[in-house]
């Protein structure tokens, strides 16, 4: 059975509501809102403004957690004081609850019996406190993964620092400073992010929705503190219960933006890193379905 994907071309935050009404779910008890709050000095990301009509109407609670690559990359979200003021400085705090979620250990760690190439996930404890999530992603490109979209959100997103540096590894260390030194094979990395999502997707089954917003579409994503300027016009909004449906629905789109003059860059990024391999590799392993319906709004 395709799963259904919600399209609209309005860029409006009123009309994120809109496409949450649409998938006629209600996420029950306290929800964990999972977004990218933006590195330091990222001018791509999505802020609070666009997503607080959406965010107060579930009364959810935006979470995060730390990174795992450090002041050499130019962030400052790998320490648990510097991510919080930076939290603050970009004004998540002057509308919402925000929870870090690994600023305190221990970790929580979630099997992957049937994973590619982890058999666990390492998370902060807090995701423990939620009873549904909703995963309000910036749809865009990525240094490493080629793409970032719902996927991303669920894996790298809600991993704790430890968590990030086993998938990016794929699984061969802990250390944010290692895992650097011992990256995987680019296919095992977007295997090991599509195993880590599957953790968060099965914990919160039938109590998980997503939406991608296609707008500030640059070839880097919101982690980068100087990312490429968008290089595509802005495209729209999806929404659906299925994260692999929407992340394949959003490639999509991007291959039929044929008149783009950015389309050629935006895909060699996203072809050159492999980026639909994690989608391949969450598809096979089962929470979601590359087929999908795309209905507009």
């Amino acid at each position: 059975m395709r799963s259904k994907v919600y399209f609209t071309r309005d860029l409006s935050p009123e009309k994120v509501v809109e496409m949450y009404d649409a998938l006629g779910i209600e996420l029950p008890g306290k929800v964990a809102v999972k977004l990218h709050s933006g590195e330091k000095g990222n001018q791509n990301f999505l802020g609070p403004d666009f997503w607080r009509p959406m965010i107060d109407k579930i009364g959810g609670t935006v979470v995060e957690c730390n990174t795992a690559y450090g002041d050499a990359h130019g962030g400052v979200r790998d320490h648990t004081a510097s991510h919080l003021k930076l939290i603050e400085d970009h004004g998540w705090n002057k509308y919402f609850t925000v929870d870090l979620m690994d600023a305190e250990g221990p970790d929580i760690v979630w099997d992957i019996p049937d994973g590619k190439v982890l058999k666990e996930n390492k998370l902060g404890k807090n995701i423990l406190n939620y009873d549904s999530m909703l995963v309000l992603a910036h749809f865009k490109g990525h240094p490493m993964g080629g793409y970032g979209g719902a996927l991303k959100q669920l894996a790298i997103g809600c991993a704790s620092a430890a968590g990030k540096a086993l998938i990016h590894s794929g699984g061969a260390t802990e250390s944010n400073i290692e895992a650097w030194n011992l990256h995987a094979a680019q296919d095992n990395f977007c295997e090991a992010m599509a195993d880590a999502a599957a953790s968060v997707v099965r914990h919160f089954e039938g109590r998980i929705a997503f939406i991608n917003v296609m707008k500030n579409l640059s070839v880097d994503c919101d982690c980068c503190a100087v990312a490429e300027a968008p290089c595509m016009k802005d495209i729209g909004m999806l929404a659906s219960l299925d994260p692999v449906a929407i992340d394949q629905a959003c490639i999509d789109l991007v291959y039929a933006a044929k008149d783009d003059p950015g389309q050629k860059h935006f895909l060699e990024r996203v072809e050159s890193r492999h980026g639909v391999h994690t989608i391949e590799a969450a598809a096979d392993l089962g929470y979601g379905s590359r087929e999908y319906e795309l209905i507009e709004l």
